[in-house]
C-alpha cells in the first residue's frame, strides 16, 4: 500500500501545533489535564481533525502518524486519550465482530471515548487484572490514564482478547491517582460489571505492547522536546556574570548532549514506526531498541533541562515541571526501558540468536554491499587475509598491494564527481561500502579529505595530477595540521610558508601526524603573520614528503599505531603546490572536512557494529564447564543497552546520508554523529572488557588472546576517534552554538 509521506507527516505536525495552541491553553494546561470534562472536550475537537481513526488504515495514517500526534500532545501537555484510541484501532480495525466493529465507528464519530489498559499482560505486576465470568468483568486496575473523561474501558485478557467495559454501568468505580505529583491516572475497581468479550483475528498481545510503548515514548519525547527548547530559549537570556549563561562551556556542552539525546530517540522511534507500517517483522527488534534507548535518553534530558533552568524550573507555575512529570511517567510505563532490554537481548541471543538487522540502503546501496563482499570473498580471505591479519597492528593500517588492488575497481572514488572519474555513488551506497569493509576487516584505503580537497579546491593541474593517484589506490596523502601550541584551536598554528621566487618555503613543526608515511602531505601553514583574525592569514600546500629539509621521527600510538612529530626546515616546494587562495587555507580546510564529517560518525558505528558482532558470539558460546555469558541477567542487560546505542549511531548515520543527498551536511549535524559514535565506541570497549574479563585484555599474539587481543585494542583505539578530527568538546560547542544558536 501507498503510506503517507514526509510532507503528509509535517502538514500533519504543524496544523496539530497550531489547533494545540489555539484550543488547549499552556498556561492552565495542568488545570484542564485534571478536569475530565475538559479533556472530553479536547479531545471531541481533536476527533474533528480526523486523529482518531489513525491505526486503522495505514494508507491514511499507521504508527508513524500516531506517533507524530503523540508527540504533540507531549509538547502541549494535553491528555487526550488518543494513545487508548490509537490502540483500540490498532487491535481491532481487522476484527469483523459486530461488537468491534460499532465501537470503532463510534470511536471514529467521537460518540465514544475509550481508555485502554494491559490488565494482567502489563509487564508492570502492580497494574492489576480483571476476570470475565458469565460475561461479567471484576477486578481492579491500576495507572488507567484519562478514564475519567472517557466512555469505555478496552482491557486485554485471556491471552488474545480484548474486554470492553462500559464506565458508566453499575459495579464500576473509577478513583483518581496522583502520580509524580499530577493527576491523570486512575484506579479502575471493577465487581460484577457488564463486559463484552471480543476476539480480534490476528490479534498478537505482544506486538499491541510494543506498539503501545512506542507511542508512549513518542509523547515523552514531544515533552522532553518542549522543556529542552525552553531550556535553551532561556539560556539565550538569563543573564549571571554579566553575560548570558547560554555562553558558558558547561551550559553549552549540557544542551547539547541534550539535542544529540533527542535527535536519537527521534530517529530510532520513527524509524521502528517506518519498518512497522510496512510490515518487516524487523520492526520488533527497533522498536524494543528504541524504547530501550529512549527509557532512560529522555529522562537525563529532563534532569538537565531542569538543572538548566535553575530555581525558576521547579516552580509550579512554570511550564517545565509538568514535562518532567510527564516524561518521567511515560518512560517507566509497561515496563519502561528494562522491559525493553529484555527484548532486545532476547532477539539477539535466544534461540540460536540474531545478528543486528541490516539496514535496506535502497536498491544501488543493497546491490553495491553484495558486489563488495563478493570481492572481498574473491581478493581478501584465506591466506592472503590471514597473513595481513597475523601482522602487529602497527602493519596492519594500511597495504599497498590491497590498495592497488582495489583502486582498479574505482571505489576509492565511490562518491566522486564523475568528471574527476569517480562513480557519482549516493552516501547511502558509500556507507554500503564502508559497511562490507568493516565487515571484512579489510585495510584502510583513499585519502577522503584530501581529495574533497582537490576537487573543491584545486587548479586544473593539481586535479590532473594528484587525483587519479589516490584513485588508482597508488598514493596515500596525510594531514598536517596540528602543532605543539595548535591542537583544537588551529588558527593558532606557527610553521610558516613564505614566497621565493618560483617556490613556498616552509619552517615549522607538526605534531600527532598519523599518514607520516604517505607519499604527500596536505599542510596548514601561515602566509600572513599579521592577519586579523588569525585564522585569515592560513593557506594550505601539498608537500611531497621526499622533498630535502623533512625530518620525520615517528611514535608509538597508545593503540598500537603510529603517528610522527615532523619538521620541515627550508623546505621548498613549487609555487604551484599552493591548494586554493593564498590566505584562504581555511576555507579549505573547514570546507573540506565539512564535505566528509557526515560520514565520520557512520565510518565509527559500523566498526563498533561489526566488534559488537564478535562480542556476541563470544557471549553466546558456553564453555566445558560453564554455561554461556548470555544466560547471566546482567550480562544480557549490557548487551542490549549497547545493542540499543549502535541503533541511535546507525540512525544518525543515515540522516547524515539522507542530509548529504541533498548537499553537504549540516556541520552540527556530523558533529552530533561523531560525537555520539565515537563516545559508543569508548563504551562499547568498557563493556566488552567488563563482560569477558581478563582474556579480553590480553593484548595480539598473546596466548589465549580473544580475537587477537582486538578487544582491548578497540578501546585504546577509541580515544583516537574522540579526541581527532576536532575533539568531542570542541564538536559540542559547534553544536550548541551552530545547531542551537547559543552566544559564542
Amino acid at each position: 500500500m501507498q503510506l503517507p509521506t514526509d510532507d503528509i507527516r509535517q502538514m500533519l505536525r504543524d496544523s496539530l501545533r497550531g489547533f494545540l495552541g489555539e484550543h488547549w491553553s499552556a498556561a492552565a494546561a495542568t488545570e484542564q489535564a485534571a478536569v475530565p470534562e475538559e479533556v472530553a472536550a479536547i479531545w471531541g475537537k481533536l476527533v474533528g481533525q480526523g486523529v482518531a481513526a489513525l491505526g486503522c488504515d495505514f494508507s491514511e495514517g499507521g504508527v508513524r502518524e500516531v506517533l507524530v500526534v503523540r508527540a504533540e500532545l507531549g509538547r502541549a501537555a494535553c491528555p487526550a486519550p488518543m494513545w487508548s484510541a490509537a490502540l483500540a484501532n490498532l487491535g481491532l480495525s481487522t476484527c469483523r465482530d459486530q461488537a468491534a466493529v460499532d465501537l470503532l465507528e463510534k470511536l471514529h464519530e467521537g460518540a465514544v471515548r475509550v481508555a485502554f489498559s494491559f490488565g494482567a499482560l502489563d509487564p508492570d505486576p502492580n497494574t492489576g487484572a480483571i476476570r470475565i465470568t458469565g460475561g461479567r468483568a471484576s477486578g481492579l486496575l491500576r495507572f488507567v490514564e484519562a478514564a475519567g473523561s472517557c466512555t469505555h474501558l478496552v482491557v486485554t485478557v485471556e491471552g488474545s482478547k480484548l474486554a470492553v467495559v462500559e464506565l458508566s454501568a453499575s459495579g464500576v468505580e473509577r478513583v483518581p491517582t496522583r502520580a509524580m505529583g499530577a493527576f491523570g491516572l486512575y484506579e479502575i475497581r471493577l465487581n460484577a460489571a457488564p463486559a463484552i468479550l471480543i476476539a480480534p483475528e490476528h490479534f498478537v498481545p505482544d506486538d499491541l505492547l510494543l506498539e503501545a510503548k512506542l507511542a508512549l515514548m513518542a509523547r515523552a519525547y514531544g515533552a522532553a522536546r518542549r522543556a529542552f527548547e525552553l531550556a535553551v530559549d532561556y539560556a539565550k537570556e538569563r543573564q549571571q556574570f554579566g553575560q548570558p549563561i547560554g555562553k558558558f562551556q558547561a551550559i553549552q556542552h549540557k544542551l547539547a548532549d541534550g539535542l544529540i539525546a533527542l535527535e536519537g530517540v527521534r530517529l530510532t522511534l520513527d524509524h521502528a514506526a517506518h519498518r512497522h507500517d510496512c510490515g518487516e517483522p524487523s520492526w520488533r527488534y527497533f522498536a524494543n531498541a528504541a524504547n530501550a534507548f529512549a527509557g532512560g535518553a529522555l529522562r537525563r534530558v529532563a534532569l538537565e533541562t531542569q538543572h538548566t533552568f535553575g530555581a525558576i524550573g521547579y516552580a509550579e507555575e512554570h511550564e517545565a515541571p509538568r514535562h518532567f512529570k510527564r516524561v518521567h511517567l511515560d518512560t517507566i510505563a509497561l515496563g519502561g526501558a528494562p522491559h525493553a532490554r529484555r527484548g532486545v537481548a532476547s532477539f539477539l541471543l535466544d534461540d540460536g540468536g540474531a545478528d543486528l538487522p541490516q539496514y535496506d540502503l535502497g536498491t544501488a546501496g543493497n546491490e553495491l554491499r553484495e558486489q563488495a563482499q563478493a570481492w572481498l570473498e574473491e581478493n581478501w580471505s584465506g591466506e592472503r587475509k590471514a597473513a595481513f591479519d597475523a601482522k602487529p597492528f602497527a602493519r596492519r593500517e594500511f597495504d599497498p598491494g590491497f590498495a592497488l588492488d582495489i583502486g582498479k575497481t574505482g571505489w576509492i572514488g565511490l562518491g566522486w564527481p564523475k568528471e574527476f572519474g569517480g562513480q557519482a555513488r549516493s552516501a547511502q551506497e558509500q556507507l554500503a561500502f564502508i559497511e562490507t569493509m568493516e565487515r571484512g576487516e579489510a585495510p584502510r584505503i583513499g585519502a577522503a579529505i584530501q581529495a574533497n580537497a582537490l576537487m573543491m579546491f584545486g587548479t586544473p593541474d593539481q586535479q590532473r595530477k594528484y587525483l587519479p593517484e589516490i584513485l588508482r589506490g597508488e598514493a596515500m596523502h596525510g594531514m598536517g595540521y596540528s602543532e605543539p601550541q595548535a591542537g583544537s584551536d588551529l588558527a593558532a598554528l606557527r610553521t610558516g610558508a613564505v614566497r621565493d621566487g618560483d617556490a613556498w618555503v616552509i619552517n615549522g613543526q607538526k605534531i600527532w601526524t598519523t599518514t607520516w608515511w604517505g607519499k604527500y602531505m596536505l599542510l596548514a601553514a601561515r602566509t600572513d603573520p599579521q592577519a586579523k583574525p588569525p585564522h585569515a592569514g592560513i593557506s594550505m600546500f601539498i608537500v611531497p614528503m621526499d622533498a630535502p629539509g623533512i625530518t620525520i621521527r615517528p611514535a608509538t600510538t597508545m593503540y598500537d599505531g603510529s603517528f610522527a612529530n615532523i619538521f620541515y626546515d627550508d623546505v621548498r616546494i613549487p609555487v604551484e603546490n599552493i591548494v586554493g587562495e593564498v590566505n584562504g587555507g581555511w576555507k579549505v580546510l573547514t570546507g573540506a572536512l565539512a564535505f566528509e564529517r557526515g560520514l565520520v560518525g557512520g565510518g565509527i558505528v559500523l566498526r563498533v557494529a561489526h566488534a559488537f558482532e564478535q562480542l556476541r558470539r563470544h557471549v553466546m558460546a558456553g564453555g566445558s564447564d560453564a554455561p554461556p555469558l548470555g544466560e547471566d541477567p546482567v550480562v544480557r542487560d549490557r548487551i542490549a543497552a549497547i545493542a540499543s546505542e549502535i541503533e541511535v549511531g546507525r540512525q544518525l548515520m543515515m540522516h547524515c546520508a539522507e542530509l548529504a543527498a541533498d548537499g553537504i551536511t549540516p556541520p552540527e549535524y556530523g558533529a552530533i554523529s561523531k560525537v555520539f559514535s565515537g563516545e559508543l565506541m569508548e563504551r562499547f570497549g568498557e563493556t566488552a572488557l567488563d563482560i569477558l574479563g581478563m582474556r579480553a585484555a590480553l593484548s595480539e599474539q598473546m596466548p589465549g588472546a580473544l580475537d587477537n587481543g582486538r578487544f582491548e585494542q578497540n578501546l585504546r583505539h577509541s580515544l583516537m576517534w574522540v579526541i581527532s578530527i576536532g575533539t568531542n568538546e570542541i564538536q559540542r560547542s559547534l553544536i550548541a552554538q551552530r545547531g542551537l544558536g547559543l552566544p559564542r
